[in-house]
C-alpha cells in the first residue's frame, strides 16, 4: 500500500507572532522517514482571513443583521465601520513588517479609529521616547486589533480571543457534555471562516490522515470542529490528535463520544506513536501493536501500548521543518510595553528544545510524573548547532526561543561555546532554573552567544515554601543569579506563584516585598503571578495530605482528568490577593509605585511586612569565591588574539625586558603590560583557551605551566591588575 498523505494542523489559536513548533517537529521527523507531510497553522490563517477588508465587511454585516444587545463601545465601533474597513489591511501589513512607513501616521496622526482599549493607553511618550516610532505604532495597532477582538467576542463569536479559542469549554472538562453541546450547535461566523480554510487545505493536500496538535485547552474546540467537518464530508480520512492537552488531561480517557470526531489519540512525544500508526494504516502493523494510542473498539475506548519499541531518542527526532508555514505573514504585536514581556508576542522565533524533559524534576507543583518532564535526554552541542544552522537556512530567521521546561546549564554552556566557535550569530531566550550554576561568567558566555533574555520560576518568594516545593533554590541565591544575568545584559522574567498549600497572608505579603526589592535592585525586569493549581500528575495532587491540603473534587469523569479542586485549611484566602498582586507587578514592570507601601495595592487590611528591607541588596553584594579557589574551573577567552611586543627598559641600573599585549576588540582596544616571561605565557595561554580549541583547559593546568622564574607566584598573579584586566575583558572561569 502506498504511503499515506499527511496533513498536520495546529487549530486556532496560540500565538500571532510565531508558529507553535509541534507540527514542525513531527513534519521534520516524518519527512526524514520518507512520508509526504503538509502542515497548516489555522490560527494565523484564520486571523488573516478575518482581518481583511472583505472579512471585516462580513463580520460587520453579520452584526448588523443579528439581534445583539450591544454595549456603547460596540455601537461606537459600528459607527466607525468605514474607518475600520479602510485601515485594516494597511495595519495588518504593518504588523507583518511589510510596510513600516505607516509607523509615523499610526503614531502621530488620527490614523486609527479608537475604542475602549485606547482608554488605558500607557504613557507611550515615556515608554518609546521620540525615536521608537515603529514600536509605538506597533503598540497602538495592537490595541486597535484587540478592540476588534472585543467586538467579535461580544457579537458573532463569544469564544473568540487572540491567543485561545473557546478554552472555557476544555478547562477542567471531566465530562464531554459542554463540548458536545457546542459542537452540535450551528457553526458561528468564525467557525464558518475556519471551515472554509480547512476545505481549501483538504482540496490542496488530499490527505489520507489529518493530525491535530492540541497544545492548550484553547485549541481543543477548534480542532474538534474541524475534525467534525472532516468526518461529515470526508469519512474516509482518518483523524488523530496529540499534544500538550491530551498528554496532561486525557491520560485516563474513557469517553467514546470523542471518537465520533477523532480516530486516534496519542500520548507524549508524537514521533513513536505516529510511526507505528502510519505502519498500521499501511497494513504493516497490527492494531494491538500501536504505541501510546487510544482508539474505539466495539464501542469502548481502548489504550494500545503493547509495542515494545523504545522511545525515539532526542538525538534522532530530526530538525523541525517550518516549510509550508507562511513565516512572513505572522504578526508582531506589542500588548505590554515592558521589553522582556513583549518577547512572547513580538518577533518571529524559531522554537527548539535543547533537552527532552527536565533535569531537576522535583518541583512538587509540576507534572513530574509525565514523560515530557520525567524522561531527561540531551543532544550533543554539535548536533544542536547543526539543527540551528539548518533552521536558519530554511527560515532565514536567526531568533530562537528554547522551549525546554528548564534548559540545563551544562548543555547551554556547550551550545554557547559551539555557536561562538562556528561564528553562528543568533538571538535566543528560554526558560531556566535560577540555580547557582549560572555564575556571572556563565551568564557572560551565554550573552556572548546571543542570549538576550531568560525566564525562570521564583514561584512563591518565601524560603519555607520554596523548600516545601522542593524548588532547590533560595531567595538569596535567586537574587545573585538574576543579578548575574542582568549584569551580563540579559533580561530576566520571573514566574511567580501565590496560593501554594499552607501559604499564609504574611508569606504572601512578604513574597510581594521580595519581588518589589528584586525590581528596586533591577535584577528582574518582568514578572507574572500565577495562582497555584493542583494537578493530578504532580506530587501535591498525588499526595495532598503531605502538603496540608484536602482534595475536594472534581469527581473523575470519562473525559479530561487533570485539574483538581482543593481546600487549604491552614492557608489564607488566596482568592483575595490575586488582583492586588497583579496590579503591583504590572506597575513595577513600568517602574511605577516601587516606593509605595504594599498595602497600597490591596483594598483590604494586609499584614505588615516582615522581610528585611535590604534582603536582596545584601544578597547581591555578597562577594563571589576568589579565582584562586576555583582551580577546577574551565578557562575560556572570548576576545581576539593580541599582538605582542617586547621592549627593554632600564631600571635601577639594570636592563629589564618588558612585554605589551595589545588587544583589538569590538568595543574598545586595550593593553596589558607585564614582564616578558609572563606576557609570553599569557599570549600562549590565550591561544589555547579560545573557543576554537575543543579541549577544555582548567585553571589548575594553567598553574602547572606558569613560568617558574616569574617575579610572583601563580596565586599572586590571580590577584594582579593584569589578571583582573583580562577577567574584565572576557577571560571566563566556567
Amino acid at each position: 500500500m502506498e504511503k499515506p498523505s499527511i496533513l498536520l494542523i495546529t487549530p486556532p489559536l496560540t500565538q500571532l507572532n510565531t508558529p507553535y513548533p509541534a507540527t514542525a517537529y513531527l513534519k521534520g521527523f516524518l519527512t526524514g522517514r520518507g512520508y509526504q507531510v503538509t502542515q497548516a497553522d489555522m490560527g494565523i490563517e484564520l486571523v488573516l482571513r478575518m482581518f481583511t477588508r472583505k472579512g471585516l465587511q462580513q463580520i460587520f454585516e453579520a452584526i448588523e443583521a443579528g439581534d445583539y444587545e450591544l454595549s456603547d463601545n460596540s455601537l461606537r465601533m459600528l459607527r466607525l465601520k468605514r474607518e475600520y474597513l479602510q485601515t485594516i489591511e494597511p495595519v495588518i501589513r504593518f504588523l507583518q513588517n511589510k510596510d513600516n512607513t505607516l509607523a509615523q501616521q499610526i503614531s502621530f496622526s488620527r490614523f486609527l479609529p479608537e475604542a475602549s482599549r485606547f482608554d488605558q493607553v500607557e504613557d507611550i511618550d515615556w515608554a518609546f521616547g521620540s525615536m521608537g516610532i515603529t514600536d509605538r505604532a506597533r503598540y497602538l495597532a495592537t490595541l486597535y486589533l484587540e478592540d476588534m477582538g472585543d467586538l467579535i467576542k461580544e457579537t458573532v463569536c463569544p469564544y473568540f480571543a487572540f491567543s485561545r479559542y473557546a478554552d472555557s469549554l476544555a478547562m477542567s472538562a471531566t465530562h464531554f457534555d459542554p463540548l458536545e453541546e457546542a459542537l452540535q450547535e450551528e457553526p458561528n461566523l468564525v467557525d464558518e471562516i475556519l471551515l472554509t480554510l480547512l476545505e481549501e487545505s483538504l482540496q490542496a493536500v488530499q490527505p489520507t490522515i489529518v493530525g491535530f496538535s492540541i497544545p492548550f485547552p484553547g485549541n481543543l474546540y477548534g480542532g474538534l470542529r474541524m475534525a467534525q467537518y472532516i468526518k461529515q464530508k470526508y469519512p474516509h480520512i482518518k483523524t488523530a490528535m496529540g499534544g500538550g492537552y491530551p498528554n496532561t488531561e486525557l491520560r485516563s480517557l474513557q469517553e467514546p463520544r470523542l471518537f465520533q470526531y477523532i480516530d486516534f489519540v496519542t500520548l507524549d512525544d508524537g514521533e513513536g506513536p505516529w510511526l507505528k500508526l502510519l505502519e498500521h494504516l499501511q497494513g504493516q502493523r497490527p492494531q494491538d501493536q500501536l504505541q501510546r494510542t487510544f482508539l474505539l473498539q466495539e464501542g469502548e475506548v481502548q489504550y494500545m501500548n503493547s509495542c515494545t519499541d523504545p522511545n525515539v531518542p532526542h538525538t534522532e527526532i530530526g530538525t523541525p521543518d517550518y516549510s509550508d508555514l507562511s513565516l512572513n505573514d505572522y504578526l508582531s504585536v506589542i500588548d505590554v510595553i515592558n521589553p522582556m514581556h513583549r518577547l512572547w508576542s513580538d518577533g518571529r522565533w524559531n522554537k527548539l528544545t535543547i533537552a527532552h524533559g527536565c533535569y531537576w524534576k522535583r518541583c512538587s507543583f509540576c507534572d513530574i510524573t509525565l514523560d515530557y518532564i520525567n524522561r531527561y535526554e540531551v543532544a550533543p552541542a554539535t548536533l544542536l548547532v547543526d539543527r540551528i544552522e539548518q533552521i536558519i537556512a530554511q527560515t532565514g530567521q536567526t531568533g530562537f526561543h528554547f522551549v525546554d521546561e528548564a534548559a540545563p546549564p551544562a548543555p547551554l554552556r556547550d551550545m554557547a561555546i559551539e555557536l561562538i566557535r562556528r561564528g553562528v550569530k543568533i538571538s535566543w531566550w528560554g526558560n531556566i532554573r535560577f540555580e547557582k550554576t549560572f555564575s556571572p561568567d556563565l551568564c557572560r558566555l551565554l550573552a556572548a552567544s546571543g542570549c538576550i533574555a531568560v525566564s525562570g520560576g521564583l514561584e512563591v518568594a518565601s524560603d519555607r515554601l520554596l523548600d516545601l516545593m522542593e524548588k532547590g533554590v533560595s531567595i538569596e541565591q535567586v537574587a545573585r543569579v538574576t543579578d548575574a544575568f542582568t549584569q551580563a545584559g540579559i533580561m530576566v522574567h520571573a514566574y511567580l506563584m501565590y496560593g501554594f498549600p499552607t501559604q499564609t497572608a504574611q508569606e504572601t505579603i512578604d513574597s510581594l516585598e521580595v519581588v518589589r526589592q528584586l525590581f528596586v535592585n533591577n535584577v528582574i525586569q518582568s514578572g507574572y503571578w500565577h495562582r497555584f493549581s493542583m494537578t493530578a500528575h504532580s506530587p501535591v495532587g498525588k499526595n495532598p495530605e503531605k502538603y496540608g491540603v484536602v482534595k475536594v473534587g472534581p469527581e473523575e469523569g470519562p473525559f479530561a482528568n487533570n485539574d483538581l479542586w482543593h481546600d487549604d485549611p491552614t492557608g489564607t484566602d488566596h482568592e483575595l490577593f490575586g488582583q492586588g498582586l497583579a496590579k503591583a507587578i504590572y506597575n513595577y514592570m513600568h517602574g511605577i509605585g516601587l516606593e509605595q507601601p504594599l498595602s497600597f495595592w490591596f483594598d483590604f487590611k494586609v499584614p505588615r511586612v516582615k522581610t528585611r528591607p535590604d534582603l536582596i541588596y545584601k544578597a547581591i553584594q555578597q562577594a563571589p569565591k576568589p579565582d584562586a579557589e576555583r582551580r577546577n574551573a574551565r578557562v575560556l577567552w572570548l576576545g581576539n588574539q593580541p599582538e605582542i611586543e617586547f621592549t627593554m627598559i632600564a631600571k635601577k641600573g639594570q636592563t629589564i625586558e618588558r612585554c605589551v599585549l595589545t588587544f583589538y576588540e569590538k568595543g574598545e582596544d586595550f593593553q596589558v603590560k607585564t614582564t616578558a616571561n609572563i606576557g609570553q605565557w599569557v599570549f600562549d595561554v590565550l591561544r589555547k583557551v579560545n573557543p576554537d580549541n575543543t579541549e577544555a583547559v582548567l585553571l589548575k593546568q594553567l598553574e602547572e605551566s606558569f613560568p617558574a622564574d616569574a617575579h610572583l607566584s601563580f596565586a599572586e598573579f590571580l590577584s594582579s591588575p593584569s589578571w583582573f584586566e583580562l577577567r574584565e575583558k572576557g577571560l571566563l572561569l566556567l
